[in-house]
């Protein structure tokens, strides 16, 4: 999807997200997507804040409570969703959507040279910059349905 843009991800991403440890436990990650209101968190190295994962609220659902699992007690390592697929912060939206279709993903963490976290990108983010054709385009490739859900145990 050709954006006809320059406009590149650092321009619309919202800046430090909240993220979490593999070790955090999932009840505090669940009270950190209600509280800053989002489905993803970003799951980061235990020495810095290198994106290794992303927890979300479906991953909480469909890993743990679906499997007649008790989340209480339990960490984000055994439910977060890898590999992680970033973008470095000089890409462009065309990059972002690319990515966001080829792997059916609604949010993208956004790295610097680094390989740091430094925002996140989500639909909502590139609805506010994309044609109302390209969104369209977007959301079908995004929330096609996908042939295996890779669950974790």
């Amino acid at each position: 999807m050709n954006t006809h843009s320059p406009v590149q991800v650092q321009d619309i991403m919202s800046v430090n997200p909240v993220c979490c440890t593999q070790d955090t436990p999932l009840e505090e990650v669940a009270h950190l997507m209600q509280e800053h209101e989002c489905g993803e968190i970003p799951v980061v190295d235990l020495g810095g804040m290198k994106p290794i994962g992303v927890i979300t609220d479906r991953d909480i659902v469909c890993r743990t409570l679906a499997k007649g699992i008790n989340p209480i007690g339990r960490s984000v390592q055994a439910s977060m969703s890898t590999p992680v697929r970033t973008l470095p912060i000089t890409a462009t939206l065309d990059e972002c959507v690319n990515l966001m279709d080829k792997y059916q993903i609604r949010r993208v963490p956004i790295v610097d040279e680094r390989g740091e976290l430094r925002g996140i990108v989500s639909q909502a983010d590139l609805a506010n910059r994309l044609t109302r054709d390209q969104i369209a385009v977007l959301l079908k490739a995004v929330s096609a349905h996908k042939r295996t859900l890779n669950v974790a145990a």
